[in-house]
């Protein structure tokens, strides 16, 4: 029972945890021109490929063009994408192979602002990306409501979330190659049945139930849509409630799981 309360301990956090951010922020603007392109040229491949390409092939879904329809869903998908993978492979990488998780315990930041920083970052990454993609679909006029505004802060907490999940994979796994298992039998799964190219009412109910339960990216999914085509109703509130209740819960843990990782 102790440790399992020790996994939700709430960390101890100060103003480093920013240095931590602007760390990782500083190396992101030696890279950024590089780092622009694929987050710009993904999304417009989608839109051409299976948008207007698989779009000229199905009927209407909802009232809307199929290009519409999955435009929103790119958003959603490059949240989690980014953030996940920032907080996996580049995390890991900072902590084991260039040791910068090491350098930066042994000034005055202590473990869990190194861990909430990285976490930031992540849901940062998720807001960059998600921002260039948003940029794509309204170009090609796919955002017609003035709620996409609200899109950009949504991301941040999509990305926390993501975050969080991810640096709790980090920081079980015994080496980078173990990232593929989650990669395989998580985010995967969830690119392909989260409502993202498909309704999800066209699956059988018990996995419509399932989606929105274990599937983060089903609830970011209906609430990008949501705001992306002006349609708030009551379900997008149930979604965006789910994301407030369970992104402080894999918030919490992950800092605790790292930290019971690199205290030994």
């Amino acid at each position: 029972m102790a440790n399992i309360a020790s996994l939700f301990r709430l960390p101890k956090l100060s103003y480093r945890v920013w240095r931590v951010w602007m760390r990782n922020r500083d190396v992101f603007m030696k890279t950024y021109k590089t780092g622009f392109l694929p987050p710009l040229l993904e999304p417009v491949l989608y839109l051409l490929a299976l948008g207007l390409g698989l779009g000229g092939f199905v009927q209407l879904i909802n009232g809307e063009p199929y290009i519409q329809f999955i435009a929103p869903a790119l958003v959603a998908v490059s949240m989690m994408f980014s953030s996940f993978y920032e907080c996996t492979f580049a995390s890991f990488v900072r902590m084991y192979f260039q040791k910068t998780f090491d350098a930066i315990i042994a000034t005055p930041v202590n473990i869990e602002e190194v861990i909430t920083g990285e976490l930031l970052w992540g849901a940062t990454k998720s807001l960059i990306n998600s921002s260039i993609v948003l940029g794509v679909i309204f170009a090609f006029g796919l955002a017609p409501s003035p709620f996409l505004l609200l899109i950009p802060p949504l991301s941040f907490l999509v990305g926390l979330l993501f975050s969080s999940i991810a640096m709790c994979f980090t920081a079980i796994v015994p080496n980078i190659d173990s990232f593929s298992y989650p990669n395989f039998l998580f985010i995967t799964p969830m690119f392909l049945l989260s409502g993202t190219f498909f309704p999800l009412a066209a699956i059988p109910e018990l996995l419509q139930v399932a989606a929105q339960l274990f599937l983060p990216l089903t609830n970011a999914v209906k609430l990008t849509r949501a705001l992306a085509l002006g349609r708030l109703e009551f379900a997008p509130l149930l979604n965006l409630a789910w994301l407030l209740i369970v992104t402080p819960f894999f918030f919490i843990l992950s800092i605790n799981l790292m930290r019971k990782r690199l205290i030994k």
